[in-house]
């Protein structure tokens, strides 16, 4: 089920991490602290990652889907980020 604006603003953290799903492998996570960060979840060589999009509300749901779109562009392209 894609998220919403509403359902974001409204996720309550809990005693531990949250996870919530918007489709394509984005991802909300929601801290304990109530911190909301994005995150792309993937495969890279047969191995699962994650790929940090940015906090929530800096990156808002719209511009989370368009990074998630353009980092599953690169890897469709075979091209993989790395961290420095």
């Amino acid at each position: 089920m894609r998220l919403t604006d509403a359902a974001i603003r409204g996720a309550k953290p809990g005693g531990s991490r949250r996870k919530l799903s918007d489709g394509g492998g984005l991802q909300l996570w929601v801290e304990a602290s109530g911190a909301r960060l994005w995150s792309l979840a993937y495969r890279f060589d047969g191995k699962q990652k994650r790929l940090p999009l940015g906090p929530y509300p800096d990156v808002p749901l719209r511009e989370a889907r368009d990074r998630r779109d353009d980092a599953k562009r690169l890897l469709r392209e075979g091209l993989h980020a790395r961290r420095g």
